[in-house]
């Protein structure tokens, strides 16, 4: 593994441990020339995916950048950290056991509101109003109705 300061090739293994509820290993670094230190993770892969843009555009599916979409909508809340990444990991599972190679950006989209939704409703409706596009008030409206609406099924099915 290459060190990100100093670009050796020759980094060492401190430790390794269990990560995600055993899906994947976090592994502690160290780079003999630096002495930098750094984390890595290894996950399995089932399948190469394809994220299909609304263009057209076909690009990689990349988890980091799905986790750092979740990472900016609960920016400032108080959710953990675990729970973001189970959240994340589950995604993943979900798009790759969908038995496609391709999924539409709106696929991926769909499945982070419903893990947001679960995970914290300010960072649903921060995701919600870059992933629908608002444009008025009145689309905030709309997202704050559907979890009152959540809300109001919970209490019907708790009742």
């Amino acid at each position: 593994m290459r060190c990100p300061y100093c670009q050796s090739e020759d980094t060492q293994v401190k430790d390794s441990r269990p990560a995600e509820d055993g899906a994947a290993i976090r592994r502690r670094r160290v780079c003999p020339d630096c002495g930098g230190r750094f984390t890595t993770f290894e996950r399995v892969q089932l399948r190469d995916l394809v994220v299909v843009k609304k263009s057209g555009r076909k690009v990689p599916f990349d988890r980091d950048k799905l986790l750092r979409s979740v990472e900016i909508a609960v920016r400032k809340r108080n959710v953990d950290p675990e729970r973001i990444d189970r959240a994340v990991t589950g995604i993943v599972r979900q798009l790759e056991s969908s038995g496609e190679t391709e999924v539409a950006s709106g696929e991926v989209g769909r499945l982070v509101m419903e893990a947001l939704k679960s995970l914290d409703d300010v960072a649903y409706v921060r995701f919600a109003s870059v992933y629908r596009n608002f444009r008025e008030a009145k689309d905030f409206h709309e997202v704050l109705g559907e979890l009152k609406g959540d809300e109001l099924k919970s209490e019907e099915d708790a009742g």
